[in-house]
């Protein structure tokens, strides 16, 4: 079976609601898609963060499978090792989407599941994490904001049966803490978590570690920047810490265990190159004794039923994950099955999701219309 066809493809998708961090708002998604046909007749599709530049990149390094076995993934990442060293994320990104391609286009030549592929199931649904931002508050502010999110956080917990939250940060730290006491407590028993996305400095990040250690949150994610700046934090603070910014590639695990930097790790199909990849990194994790979990970069359901794979065949990975899945307005794929706040793993071959055509064209007309979401 050799590879004859690659088909790439940029969609733009709407949030149900404006999704604000302590850098940007975002009212949609852009994604990369990418389908491989073969000889036989065999298909697989994957789907990958970002939009133009990785999709080019998905091209160039797409084109160089033709004539190749989509099993060969081994000797695929060892020819472009280097692709992230010259495009780093971006390269990641791109090399995940062909990767992703080819474990679904196994898993459909073979008639197994990518969780069969990767080990079988050690469970078969997975919770995800309830995101509130800022934006889930239009107009509110100072003492009202934190009322307001809290009231607003409770409520989408009790429809939709989060068992975790994570308030998105921002530079506000005070805001931060106040909004973060509002949330435990209306919601005493749920994980409570939050990612300023590295907008605080490390004074502030140890003055707010210390004011939320009542908290009892879950852990405290990328307060600050960089290994040496989250070492100084874990010094001081006795929550959790866990990112998914300082510790984003193997070159990074070393320095972040040696310097006591971190708890627990946000691994990333996308962010961190492949389905491989971030079995290795939860094998590394579990080495040393860390936490793991998998951030979400606004995956659809082709990346979202991937993650899910990782999730259900990997034991470490037992918190509730990040996943906007649920904030989307609409889906390339019949939608996942979301139940109590859980996403239930698709059994069917490869990813176990068929692509909707139609809707994948009409909204890859969405981003040749209107260019890449930025914000």
């Amino acid at each position: 079976m050799k590879i004859t066809d690659v088909d790439v493809r940029v969609v733009n998708l709407p949030l149900t609601n404006p999704f604000t961090s302590s850098f940007e708002t975002k009212t949609g998604e852009t994604r990369t898609v990418v389908r491989l046909r073969t000889d036989t007749g065999a298909q697989g599709w994957g789907e990958t963060m970002w939009g133009r530049p990785v999709a080019e990149l998905t091209r160039k390094l797409g084109a160089e499978m033709i004539g190749t076995s989509p099993f060969a993934l081994e000797a695929f990442h060892r020819r472009h090792h280097m692709v992230p060293f010259f495009h780093g994320y971006l390269g990641y990104a791109a090399l995940a989407a062909l990767d992703v391609a080819c474990w679904d286009l196994i898993g459909r030549a073979t008639g197994q599941s990518v969780t069969d592929l990767l080990g079988g199931p050690v469970r078969t649904e997975v919770p995800i994490t309830a995101l509130i931002t800022r934006a889930d508050a239009p107009g509110a502010k100072g003492a009202e904001l934190a009322q307001v999110l809290a009231e607003h956080t409770a409520k989408v917990v009790a429809e939709g049966g989060f068992t975790a939250v994570k308030l998105k940060g921002t530079r506000d730290m005070r805001g931060d803490v106040e909004i973060l006491r509002a949330l435990r407590s209306a919601l005493p028993e749920v994980e409570l978590r939050v990612d300023p996305n590295a907008a605080w400095s490390v004074p502030d990040s140890i003055r707010a570690g210390l004011a939320l250690e009542e908290l009892d949150l879950e852990y405290l994610e990328d307060p600050c920047v960089g290994i040496e700046g989250m070492s100084q934090v874990r010094a001081k603070v006795r929550i959790p810490l866990c990112t998914n910014m300082c510790v984003v590639r193997f070159e990074e695990f070393a320095p972040a265990v040696r310097l006591g930097a971190v708890d627990v790790i946000h691994g990333d199909v996308y962010k961190w190159g492949g389905i491989s990849a971030t079995k290795a990194l939860a094998a590394h994790c579990e080495t040393f004794g860390l936490g793991m979990n998998l951030h979400s970069g606004g995956e659809l359901g082709i990346a979202t039923a991937a993650h899910l794979a990782v999730v259900a065949s990997t034991p470490v990975l037992s918190r509730a994950i990040d996943s906007m899945y649920y904030l989307h307005a609409d889906d390339i794929v019949a939608p996942l099955h979301l139940s109590n706040g859980r996403l239930r793993v698709p059994s069917g071959p490869g990813l176990g999701v068929e692509v909707d055509e139609e809707k994948l064209a009409f909204y890859a007309a969405k981003n040749e219309r209107e260019g890449d979401l930025t914000g």
